[in-house]
């Protein structure tokens, strides 16, 4: 018997199908449109997604970066909180669900989840998607402005995703306070520019206000190391390239990094990461140069050497975002 195909897998093999007889060039068109206005200052109740040749070119475009940026931030806060799972996971602003299959990706098992959204083309297209992954079959996909008026059940696991950019300030914070009073978990994900990492910190204070621990990125619940202005927290999730993508950007890669910022927080007891790599690792001629944010909270550069044993073999395989050290291997 064939073991069944992991979720990315299997979104990908469903995006794949969503262009069936839609002209290439009219795809590409319908993704530039979108991609200049989508995620600008549209408010959330006046939907740039107007159809669904928008939705299915703009979903096959971005559901692989998001699903590949929130499965890393979600991996990353399992790893703080390992004998937790969720029993019920709410996704706001979701769309067409990317968090729901990166959600399905992380923790096995059955969940009750809904998806809120304004955008009801959106919403019925992920429906559609669900129905090729089992664990997403009983989903309710349920339209919702995003914003002042939200009101959410209480709920195990929320996850904002690629979401508070579209917000106001004041409903950026309504939102966050929101899902605070209804979750026991919060992971939320924007861009990796300096604008979203903003937007990380300002509902990173938030939720350390309402009681909550962060358990990733961040070694430490402290303030954030990094003076404002001076640089920014952000991460690199690898992202395989589709013919669209290709026909959108241009070049030959098959792949492309999706650049994010995340902080996932709970109010169960965590063990964050001892330290974790904020920065691309520098493999030099027998030494590892990292870059972390320690439990101090401070930002330090250690190198690692030949002389260090394992761990100089395991600091070369480091990731941007790993926690550092490696946890030990059963």
């Amino acid at each position: 018997m064939n073991a069944p195909a992991h979720p990315a897998e299997t979104l990908r093999g469903t995006l794949a199908t969503l262009l069936d007889g839609l002209p290439p060039r009219q795809a590409a068109q319908a993704v530039e449109r979108l991609i200049a206005n989508y995620r600008g200052a549209t408010p959330t109740d006046a939907p740039i997604l107007r159809d669904s040749a928008d939705v299915a070119a703009y979903a096959a475009y971005r559901m692989p970066a998001t699903y590949e940026a929130t499965h890393s931030a979600l991996e990353a806060f399992a790893q703080a909180v390992p004998d937790w799972a969720p029993g019920s996971h709410v996704d706001v602003g979701g769309g067409t669900g990317a968090a729901t299959w990166a959600v399905t990706a992380t923790w096995s098992g059955e969940r009750s989840v809904t998806v809120l959204d304004w955008a009801e083309p959106a919403l019925a297209l992920g429906r559609e998607i669900a129905a090729a992954n089992p664990a997403l079959r009983d989903a309710r996909w349920q339209r919702s402005r995003i914003g002042a008026a939200l009101k959410i059940e209480s709920t195990d696991l929320v996850t904002v995703s690629y979401v508070l950019n579209e917000l106001t300030a004041p409903d950026r914070a309504t939102l966050v306070e929101t899902v605070a009073s209804a979750a026991q978990a919060v992971v939320i994900v924007e861009p990796g520019t300096p604008d979203g990492y903003a937007r990380i910190i300002e509902a990173r204070d938030r939720l350390i206000t309402a009681g909550f621990h962060i358990a990733a990125p961040c070694p430490h619940s402290a303030d954030c190391p990094i003076v404002p202005g001076t640089d920014w927290c952000h991460f690199s999730a690898r992202v395989s390239r589709s013919s669209l993508h290709r026909q959108v950007k241009g070049g030959s890669l098959p792949y492309e990094d999706e650049k994010f910022a995340y902080v996932a927080a709970t109010r169960l007891p965590v063990t964050p990461a001892p330290s974790r790599v904020v920065r691309k690792p520098q493999i030099r001629k027998g030494q590892v140069l990292l870059d972390l944010c320690e439990t101090d909270p401070a930002l330090h550069r250690t190198t690692v050497t030949k002389r260090h044993g394992d761990l100089y073999k395991a600091a070369r395989d480091a990731d941007w975002g790993d926690a550092w050290p490696p946890p030990a291997e059963d």
